[in-house]
C-alpha cells in the first residue's frame, strides 16, 4: 500500500476497524484481569490455592479445545469467529455482577465462567491471528503487529488504571460490566470489516462423498505435521510453553502478595499493573526498531534474556515506596514480552501457508498454553507451601531458563528470516489504501 502517511496500515479502512476493536476488546480483557481474580480474592476471600484453581479454569480451554480449535476454524469465517466469540463473552461475564447482586455468586460460579470464557478466547484468538495475514498482506506482517501490539499496551495501561478505582468504588463484581461492554463493542465493530476472506476449503470444491470428507484428525494431524518439521519453531514454541508456565505461577500469586504482603489497595494494585502496560507500550514502539537491530531471530531469546530477571525485584519488597521499585521489574518483563511476541508472531505468520495458518496458530496455542492451566494450579499449591513471596522467587527463575530452547536453535545467530522465509517470499495481495 502507498506508505505517504506516517499512519500506515491505519489508513485501510478494515485494518482501521479491527484496530479499534482490538482497543475496545483489550480493554475489557485488561479491566478483567484485574477485577476477576479480586472477585475472588476480595469479594468471596479465597485462600491461595483457590485463586490457582481460579487461574487453572481461566486458561483451561487450550487444553481441552486447543488442537481442534485451529481445525474448526480454518473451515469458518475468521471474522464470524471473532464477533460470535467476543458477544459470547461479553454475556458470560455479565453473569458475575448479576449473581452478586442477587445473592447467588459463588467460587463454583466464577470456575463456570472462567471456563466458558476461556474456551471462546481460544477460539478468538486463533481466528483473531489468523485473520491478520489475509487482511493486510505478509508485506506488512510486522507493521501490523507492531501496532495491535501498541493499542494492547495503551491497554494494559488504561485497563488497570480504570479497574483500580472502579474496584475501590464499586466492588470487584460491578467492575466487570466494564470487561463486557468492552468485548461486546469490541464484537459490533468488527462487523464493519469488508475484507472477504477467502472461501474456507469445504466450500471451495463441490461438496465431497461422505467418505472423502475432510476429517477433523487428519486436519490437526496436519498443523501438528508442519510444526514438527520447522526447528525454529519448535524452539519457540517450546520456550512459550516454559515461559508461560512460571509467569502463571508467578501471575498466580502477584495480585495476593500485593493485596496481602505488600499492603496495597485496589488502586495501587492498578497503579502497578498500569506500569506493566506502559513497558509494554515502549515494547510495541521499540519492537521493530529493535528486531532490525539486533535481528529478528536473535531478538526472541535476547529480549526475554535481560527483562525477566528483574522480576526478582517485587518478591525482595516491603511495603512503602519500594514497591514503586519493583513495579519496574514487572515493566521491563512486559516490555522484553511485547518485543519476543511480535518477532514471533511475524515468524509464524510469515512461515504458514494461508491454508493453514489457523491450524498451526492453534497447534502454537495449544503447545505454548498448554502448560498454563498445570501453572495455575502449581502457583496455587506453591502459595500454600512457600507464600506469594516464594512462588515468585520460583517464577522469576524459571521465565528467566525458559530462553534455553531458542538460545539452542537456529535462532541463536539469525538475524534475518531464511531466504524462502519472508513475508515478501510468500506475498499476499496488498492491504486497501481506501
Amino acid at each position: 500500500m502507498p506508505r505517504t502517511s506516517r499512519l500506515g496500515l491505519l489508513r485501510d479502512r478494515d485494518f482501521a476497524r479491527l484496530f479499534a476493536a482490538t482497543a475496545l476488546g483489550q480493554l475489557g480483557d485488561r479491566v478483567m484481569f484485574l477485577a476477576f481474580p479480586l472477585v475472588a480474592i476480595a469479594a468471596l476471600r479465597a485462600d491461595e490455592f483457590q485463586v490457582g484453581l481460579l487461574t487453572a479454569t481461566t486458561t483451561a480451554g487450550s487444553l481441552l479445545v486447543g488442537l481442534p480449535a485451529g481445525a474448526w476454524v480454518d473451515r469458518m469465517r475468521k471474522r464470524s469467529v471473532m464477533i460470535s466469540t467476543d458477544l459470547a463473552r461479553a454475556l458470560a461475564l455479565l453473569t458475575v455482577p448479576v449473581a452478586w447482586w442477587a445473592g447467588l455468586l459463588t467460587m463454583e460460579w466464577l470456575y463456570a465462567v472462567a471456563l466458558f470464557h476461556g474456551v471462546l478466547t481460544v477460539f478468538f484468538d486463533v481466528a483473531y491471528v489468523s485473520c491478520l495475514p489475509l487482511l493486510v498482506g505478509r508485506d506488512h506482517l510486522l507493521e501490523g503487529n507492531s501496532k495491535l501490539s501498541a493499542i494492547r499496551s495503551v491497554t494494559s495501561i488504561s485497563g488497570p488504571g480504570v479497574a483500580g478505582p472502579l474496584v475501590g468504588c464499586v466492588g470487584a463484581p460491578a467492575t466487570l460490566l466494564v470487561s463486557s461492554a468492552g468485548m461486546a463493542l469490541s464484537g459490533l465493530l468488527a462487523v464493519g470489516i469488508r475484507e472477504r476472506e477467502p472461501k474456507p476449503e469445504q466450500e471451495q470444491e463441490p461438496e465431497p462423498e461422505p467418505r472423502e470428507r475432510p476429517r477433523l484428525v487428519r486436519d490437526v494431524k496436519e498443523g501438528l505435521g508442519f510444526v514438527r518439521e520447522q526447528p525454529a519453531l519448535r524452539a519457540i514454541l517450546l520456550g512459550d510453553a516454559l515461559f508461560n508456565l512460571f509467569l502463571i505461577m508467578y501471575q498466580t500469586m502477584l495480585l495476593v502478595f500485593l493485596e496481602r504482603d505488600a499492603g496495597l489497595a485496589p488502586f495501587g494494585i492498578g497503579l502497578v499493573l498500569s506500569g506493566m502496560g506502559g513497558g509494554a507500550l515502549l515494547g510495541a514502539l521499540l519492537a521493530t526498531r529493535l528486531s532490525t537491530w539486533i535481528g529478528q531471530g536473535r531478538v526472541i531469546w535476547l529480549a526475554p534474556l535481560f527483562t525477566c530477571p528483574l522480576t526478582v525485584l517485587m518478591p525482595l519488597t516491603q511495603p512503602g515506596w519500594n514497591v514503586a521499585v519493583a513495579a519496574l521489574g514487572l515493566s521491563a518483563l512486559s516490555l522484553g514480552g511485547v518485543v519476543r511476541v511480535v518477532a514471533q508472531s511475524s515468524f509464524q505468520q510469515a512461515l504458514t501457508p494461508d491454508r493453514l495458518l489457523g491450524r498451526v496458530s492453534a497447534t502454537a496455542r495449544f503447545v505454548s498454553w498448554g502448560g498454563i492451566p498445570l501453572g495455575g494450579l502449581l502457583g496455587g499449591a506453591a502459595g500454600s507451601a512457600f507464600g506469594a513471596a516464594g512462588t515468585l522467587w520460583i517464577g522469576a527463575a524459571g521465565m528467566t531458563l525458559s530462553v534455553l530452547p531458542t538460545v539452542l536453535s537456529p535462532l541463536r545467530t539469525m538475524r534475518t528470516w531464511p531466504a524462502g522465509l519472508t513475508p515478501s517470499s510468500r506475498a499476499h495481495s496488498p492491504a486497501r489504501s481506501d
